[in-house]
């Protein structure tokens, strides 16, 4: 048997077979979700959305880069 065939198949069993665990994959699922996209939304905001062209933006990453901070 192939030895992919076998880990999906081992992990699917696994799963399948899981009473308490599902339940703790679907809060680490909501926790991802969470943290991925509804605080990215709201508190991180694109560093280069002022810039237009890709060429401002490889420039101004660059410069961010190479100069020194105090």
């Amino acid at each position: 048997m192939n030895p992919l065939t076998r880990v999906f198949r081992f992990y699917y069993y696994g799963f399948k077979s899981m009473n308490v665990g599902k339940t703790l994959w679907l809060i680490i699922l909501i926790k991802v979700i969470v943290i991925f996209c509804v605080l990215r939304i709201f508190f991180f905001k694109p560093a280069l959305h002022n810039y237009k062209t890709p060429e401002a933006k490889a420039e101004r990453v660059i410069e961010n880069l190479t100069t020194p901070k105090n």
